[in-house]
């Protein structure tokens, strides 16, 4: 190498150290965001831990724990504290081929919710000596766990219900206990390996492309229950009742929070192709669609439940990518309210509280359907009712109203296709959520309240302090590579 080179590359590699030494500490625990004035919290302290799905339970019965995961495991978080500890240990990781990523994958304990009748998780693991899937719960205050049922080779449950009784998922019916039908091949959405987003719950590259492969396939399914406890007429568990056959892609079946006979789902896909959000009895019967549309390229969809179980709540654009709502549903009245928001306050999930007096965002890059150009927050949500006096009104209208927003956390070095998935905490006074800003996605948590007494060191850019854990800039979902 010439000496000019050599020097260069000498003086490159000194440039690098201060982030080679910053990528060696652990990130700060708390800050104030500069740019809105909450204060920060970084919550968990495993590199590539991820709180659940905004639309999946997390929090236990008392309201006084909050369970998410991590590599090693299943960790429980104590709100009044902000301590930690392990729930369910993952087995340590085997050498190749269980090592491989799959394997690790099958060893795994894998959530399923926190039940909302007792303190209590519910996953799914695999016992590494007989290849059997099994359904547990684990006490979240005690540790003990005990084993509900097994599962049939290539079938899995993704909700459980008020009282802890049923399960519900779906299956291929090539995979369907004694079956003789040759299998089908699924398109995958399974994210491929992406060095620069790490973390849970990350997007494919080409999630569009194997979306619309997905739904194309036509793919004979069975949208089925388990049952987890003896049943009130000496059903056993495991026993599997049927609701329907189908050939569309059915997905995020999520169990009435406080009806424990009510299940909403999803015909899954592109959503201006599908009609997307129903509502099905777990005796198969009332199968009901909750939206329909109205209008050429009108979506709705990200749906889930009010925490009363009395209501649904989701996205509505009408059309795709120009106007944005978010709906709520009264599943007794039928009446809707559509809370309209502008371009830079869509965000990807919504959430809200018990009382419904405040929502929350995550927010999106100019990659998402808004194509927001200024979106990268953690928003939170006053909602305000449009009425009018004498005006003309019907059971059937939706009732209006907008969004006062209040930027939360600035998400600029977020990269979105890890997906921060907002939620309250019981108390309204912190929105969890899920961020790869620091490099390995982190469970963080902002408060709700400005910050007050804060010292001017603890004032800081978020941004700016992520760069200097993470250098890595992260580019819009939907970019070309």
């Amino acid at each position: 190498m010439p000496p000019t080179s050599r020097l260069l590359a000498i003086a490159a590699l000194i440039a690098l150290l201060p982030l080679l030494v910053h990528a060696q500490k652990q990130p700060p625990t708390t800050w104030v965001d500069k740019d809105t004035g909450h204060r920060v919290w970084r919550i968990s302290s495993e590199p590539n831990s991820g709180a659940f799905y905004f639309n999946v339970n997390a929090y236990t019965p008392d309201r006084k724990q909050m369970v998410y995961t991590a590599p090693d495991g299943i960790h429980v978080l104590d709100l009044a504290t902000k301590q930690t500890r392990l729930l369910v240990p993952n087995p340590p990781i085997p050498a190749a081929p269980e090592g491989s990523p799959a394997g690790r994958l099958m060893r795994g304990a894998h959530t399923i919710v926190v039940g909302n009748k007792t303190n209590s998780i519910f996953y799914t693991q695999v016992d590494p000596a007989t290849r059997v899937n099994s359904v547990y719960k684990a006490d979240t205050h005690t540790g003990v766990i005990r084993k509900l049922t097994d599962l049939p080779a290539r079938i899995s449950i993704s909700s459980i219900n008020a009282d802890e009784t049923l399960g519900v998922g779906t299956y291929n019916e090539a995979d369907a206990p004694g079956s003789t039908a040759p299998p089908v091949e699924v398109p995958t959405t399974r994210a491929p390996p992406n060095p620069n987003v790490q973390g849970a719950l990350v997007q494919a590259e080409d999630k569009g492309q194997m979306m619309e492969r997905r739904l194309a396939a036509r793919i004979p399914v069975i949208m089925f229950t388990l049952r987890l406890e003896p049943g009130p007429h000496g059903e056993k568990p495991g026993t599997m009742k049927t609701l329907f056959h189908s050939t569309d892609w059915i997905g995020h079946m999520l169990f009435s929070p406080t009806d424990p006979e009510l299940i909403m789902y999803c015909h899954e896909g592109p959503w201006q192709k599908v009609d997307r959000i129903w509502m099905i009895h777990a005796d198969g019967t009332h199968n009901t669609l909750i939206h329909k549309r109205t209008m050429l390229m009108e979506i709705a969809g990200h749906e889930f439940w009010g925490l009363d179980g009395k209501t649904i709540w989701y996205d509505w654009q009408y059309p795709k990518g120009e106007d944005f709502f978010l709906v709520g549903y009264d599943l007794t009245t039928h009446r809707r309210t559509a809370y309209h928001m502008q371009r830079n306050e869509w965000s990807i999930h919504f959430n809200l509280t018990d009382d419904l007096d405040l929502f929350t965002g995550d927010g999106g890059d100019s990659g998402q359907v808004a194509k927001a150009p200024d979106g990268e927050w953690i928003e939170l949500f006053r909602p305000r009712l449009i009425t009018g006096e004498g005006a003309l009104n019907d059971p059937d209208f939706y009732q209006p109203g907008a969004f006062k927003a209040e930027h939360l956390v600035n998400m600029s070095h977020h990269n979105y296709r890890g997906e921060p998935n907002v939620r309250f905490s019981p108390d309204k006074s912190m929105v969890f959520f899920t961020s790869n800003m620091f490099g390995p996605s982190y469970v963080m948590g902002v408060e709700v309240a400005k910050a007050e007494n804060a010292k001017p060191e603890e004032i800081l850019s978020t941004p700016e302090l992520a760069t200097r854990f993470n250098p890595i800039m992260p580019t819009p979902t939907g970019t070309p590579k």
